[in-house]
């Protein structure tokens, strides 16, 4: 690795590097510096050293299914393709029952995971919720529930009347097992007045996971990029996202989120380029040293982009979904029925050189 420093002419990026060869915990200023003057392939071999220290070859992938409850929402975010009025014919609501029949579709079949998210729903408080839980729970006791981004959270338990604390015990009781990191958008507030102005602050995004993380609720963080926001606001969402590990030690896996530009108030914008996206895991890779993993969303990126990825510190590609999500495909995502065998996974991903890892939600080892 010493040979490399050699050929890093730029005295910032050559001292940069050696810190992340060496295994210390790169800076803000450090993390502007690789988006604003690493090239691509310096930025690859960068964040492939810090994921060869935190997870050898391996590539991770899992079988999950998704449940979109209702895509109804009493926020209208402008980035959000997803959201519909009641009403409109492309709106829906699920009953428990039409819910439950999603997991039947499973039985049999070997998956550990449902991951259940949608939009805040005016009438379902977190009674509605905690019951499809348990009668989830009881259909199919080992199946992992991983479910309600922090602004559904925030809004189901307001409305009961509980505390952030009561709210998780209580959806802890009923068999939520995990959380999601939807809802984190950009942490910085002034862009949040721009992009989502209706939805809770970034600090009760923060306090709802600390607190999960407390009640031994593990979960995942998001950030969504690629819109209207700078180098620096990625940095300081990165960087509360660090802090908070440091104390919690709670989040598993860290998602970059590809704003995508149809069906919504924001279309005009475009979207970044692919050299972009592989920029950004690499430096998210380098700076969040102590969220172990990173994960690309294949349905959102495509299976190329995705497979490229774990070529710039990515090293999971979240599960086989088994085209049950329409969250991305409705704002334009290159899977339009996202559905992958464990076998056309594992094959991806030893195209790419590494080695595929079938694991559970908490991430061992299957």
């Amino acid at each position: 690795m010493s040979r490399l420093l050699e050929y890093i002419t730029n005295d910032k990026l050559r001292h940069i590097a050696d810190k992340i060869i060496s295994g210390s915990r790169i800076s803000n200023d450090d993390g502007l510096t690789l988006f604003k003057d690493a090239d691509l392939p310096l930025l690859g071999i960068l964040a492939g050293i810090t994921r060869k220290r935190i997870n050898g070859n391996m590539a991770f992938f899992n079988r999950n299914f998704h449940i979109e409850p209702t895509n109804k929402c009493i926020y209208n975010c402008r980035f959000c393709s997803y959201h519909k009025p009641d009403g409109d014919p492309d709106s829906w609501e699920y009953s428990h029952e039409q819910m439950l029949e999603i997991v039947r579709r499973f039985d049999g079949k070997d998956v550990s995971e449902v991951h259940i998210v949608g939009g805040v729903h005016p009438s379902h408080d977190i009674y509605y919720y905690g019951e499809l839980i348990r009668k989830i729970k009881q259909h199919r006791p080992s199946l992992h529930i991983k479910a309600f981004s922090a602004i559904e959270l925030d809004y189901m338990i307001s409305q009961a009347g509980m505390s952030v604390e009561e709210g998780l015990e209580f959806l802890r009781g009923c068999g939520l097992n995990s959380i999601p990191g939807g809802g984190a958008e950009i942490f910085d507030e002034e862009l949040r007045k721009k992009i989502c102005d209706e939805k809770p602050s970034s600090e009760l995004w923060l306090t709802i996971h600390e607190k999960a993380h407390k009640l031994g609720i593990p979960s995942n963080a998001t950030m969504l990029y690629g819109h209207i926001e700078t180098y620096a606001q990625r940095i300081n969402h990165m960087e509360r996202l660090r802090d908070l590990q440091a104390i919690t030690k709670g989040f598993n896996a860290f998602i970059p989120l590809k704003y995508k530009k149809a069906n919504n108030s924001m279309g005009y914008l475009g979207e970044v380029s692919i050299t972009e996206d592989l920029k950004n895991y690499a430096v998210a890779r380098v700076f969040l040293d102590n969220i172990p993993h990173i994960k690309a969303y294949w349905p959102m990126i495509g299976r190329e982009t995705a497979q490229i990825s774990l070529s710039f510190g990515t090293d999971d590609l979240d599960g086989t979904i088994d085209d049950t999500t329409r969250i991305y495909s409705m704002a334009g995502a290159e899977d339009k029925n996202p559905s992958m065998s464990t076998e056309e996974i594992s094959a991806l991903i030893r195209a790419a050189g590494f080695e595929p890892v079938e694991r559970d939600s908490y991430y061992n080892i299957k």
